[in-house]
C-alpha cells in the first residue's frame, strides 16, 4: 500500500540510513545517520541528520520530525520543508544526548522548534 504521495507506508530502517538530505532551497543539508524509534507508542520519534564535522569528529546531529520528511525520487533523498535559517538555528546535540531522558527532551524541542503536531498528542 502506498500512501498519498505515492510512497510506501513501510521502509526498513537500513535503507534511509545514509539518505541524503535537502532543504526547500534544495541544497544538501546532510544525511540520516539513524532513526530513534519510540517504543511505547510504536512509531518513530525522529530522523538523526549528520552536520559538518570531519570523518565523524566535531559532527553534532538534529533530530527533525520524521513526519516532515517527503522522500524525492529525482534527488535520491529526502526533503525537509524548512529554510537554511530554520535548520541553522535548530538545536544540535552529540551522539550522547541524542539519548538522555529516553530521547524525549530532544524529541520535545525538535517539534516545538519545527512547530510540528506532536505524533504523542
Amino acid at each position: 500500500m502506498t500512501t498519498v504521495t505515492g510512497h510506501t507506508e513501510a521502509i526498513p530502517a537500513s535503507r534511509v540510513i545514509g539518505t541524503k538530505v535537502y532543504n526547500t532551497a534544495g541544497e544538501s543539508i546532510g544525511s540520516i545517520e539513524d532513526v530513534m524509534l519510540d517504543k511505547t507508542s510504536n512509531g518513530i520519534m525522529f530522523a538523526v541528520i549528520g552536520f559538518g564535522g570531519f570523518l565523524g569528529i566535531g559532527e553534532r546531529y538534529h533530530a527533525i520530525p520524521w513526519s516532515t520528511l517527503d522522500y524525492d525520487k529525482s534527488r535520491g533523498g529526502y526533503v525537509v520543508p524548512f529554510s537554511t535559517e530554520q535548520l541553522k538555528a535548530a538545536p544540535s546535540y552529540s551522539v550522547n544526548e541524542l539519548t538522555e531522558d529516553d530521547g524525549q527532551s530532544v524529541r520535545d524541542a525538535s517539534f516545538q522548534h519545527y512547530r510540528v503536531e506532536p505524533y504523542w498528542h
